[in-house]
């Protein structure tokens, strides 16, 4: 295994696709394996496991960005991504390079030989990725990750971890009922089972069922259990363009994230932080005001675009859509809106549907790709249930074109759904942009500052 040549990124690619085959598959036996053969890397690791339906890449966002501001060499660990698989492995916000991802990638499939060849099963994408993030932490001198789940908590695959410092929980709803459980208090006890003992949990206060669940999970491990509840935020101000509010002793807080729901996700990661400090982290007071305002999070309630408004959000089930129809009605009151809606098969759709068209004047579908895709056809067919004006359009290009047509200046283009489709959307909606010479927003897609 030595002598072999470092697969290329074209490569890794290709082997990705290949692993689809293997699905996904509960349970930590697979990711146990891994780790051994690379010598358990994450046990010289210290994590910030965040689980959650709604606001996980927010809050972890939030959370890396004040411990890289306090000085912390930091890990990112997210799923899925929106513009390029390389941004689900960073340290101190960059992507894991090609040619480290093609050393990396050589290494895990020579290991999934071997497992092979012991009889064993063969990982899955995510379980690869997961050893390699470890791995790779490791070797990059990571003083704390941030690790977000992929799917529940109990028996993801990024469970494997032990050293937890804090196990945070966003905003927990019903997603995934086929694989998490039917009601919600089965989905947060799958969610709670990444507190470990030694630990703190942090958990956004939510529905009472779920802080239960979670608290008494804490309980049991004897750990401390903090809530960060939203009425202790005050002073609120809001803009398109950034939000101040005061929590506890922390006078105007500013982030640049718009959602109205991300105030939410920012007391989280403060009183994560906060957490740490027991830890032996020392995180400055500013470096939680600098964090917060340098978070920049793509494709929540992301603007790409003024005159008219066109903006990107990941809402994708009942629970994001919620949050997004309300975000919606506070910024946009009496404004014309048009939709692009993508989804996948196995969301639920009218649940979505019901609660976002009522505010549009017409919804354009688009399609998914992949075994879970969903075609624009049939999207529109089920949409024409709560819209009277849904055309399906053939591809994401063509629904941003006719989406333009259709709006006037003052108008309001909402992109939501399938994180799948959305990287493709912004990237063609900026390239619109930059070809009429417009430089109306303030960042790019991948957070870079640009000149108003």
């Amino acid at each position: 295994m030595e002598n072999q040549k470092d697969m290329t990124f074209r490569e890794v690619m290709d082997y990705v696709e290949e692993l689809k085959a293997y699905g996904s598959v509960p349970g930590l036996t697979n990711i146990k394996n891994l780790c051994d053969k690379l010598g358990n890397p994450q046990t010289e690791l210290q994590f910030v496991h965040i689980a959650g339906t709604n606001g996980k890449g927010s809050t972890l966002a939030f959370i890396s960005e004040i411990l890289k501001a306090a000085g912390y060499r930091t890990g990112r660990y997210i799923s899925p991504t929106l513009f390029e698989y390389r941004e689900r492995i960073q340290v101190n916000n960059r992507p894991i390079s090609k040619k480290e991802l093609g050393r990396q990638m050589t290494i895990l499939k020579g290991i999934c030989g071997e497992l092979a060849e012991e009889g064993k099963p063969h990982p899955t994408a995510f379980e690869i990725e997961t050893a390699m993030a470890f791995q790779y932490f490791k070797e990059q001198n990571c003083q704390i990750v941030v690790l977000e789940t992929g799917l529940g908590g109990l028996l993801d695959a990024t469970n494997v971890i032990s050293n937890t410092l804090a196990a945070v929980f966003a905003s927990i709803s019903l997603d995934h009922m086929g694989i998490l459980g039917k009601t919600l208090k089965e989905i947060a006890e799958n969610k709670a089972g990444i507190m470990k003992p030694e630990s703190a949990a942090v958990a956004l206060k939510g529905e009472l069922e779920v802080n239960e669940v979670l608290q008494k999970r804490a309980e049991s491990l004897g750990i401390p259990f903090i809530m960060a509840d939203p009425s202790d935020v005050s002073g609120v101000k809001r803009s398109l363009g950034k939000q101040t509010f005061s929590y506890k002793e922390y006078k105007n807080l500013t982030i640049t994230l718009a959602g109205t729901y991300q105030i939410e996700n920012a007391i989280l990661a403060v009183e994560t932080v906060r957490t740490l400090e027991g830890a032996g982290f020392t995180i400055p007071e500013k470096a939680v005001y600098k964090g917060l305002e340098n978070t920049f999070w793509p494709g929540r309630f992301q603007i790409l675009s003024k005159k008219p408004y066109f903006i990107a959000d990941g809402a994708h089930n009942r629970d994001g859509a919620r949050r997004l129809a309300e975000t919606i009605r506070f910024y946009f009151t009496n404004r014309e809106i048009i939709y692009i809606i993508g989804m996948l098969r196995d969301k639920e759709q009218d649940e979505i549907l019901k609660e976002t068209c009522p505010l549009a004047s017409s919804v354009l579908t688009v399609p998914t790709k992949g075994e879970r895709g969903l075609s624009s056809y049939d999207l529109a067919c089920k949409a024409r249930e709560y819209h009277a004006h849904v055309t399906a359009a053939d591809s994401v290009e063509e629904a941003v074109e006719m989406a333009y047509l259709f709006a006037d200046k003052d108008a309001v283009i909402v992109a939501f759904g399938s994180l799948s489709y959305l990287g493709k959307l912004i990237q063609i909606v900026e390239k619109i942009n930059a070809g009429k010479g417009r430089n109306d927003i303030g960042r790019d897609s991948h957070g870079k500052q640009r000149e108003n």
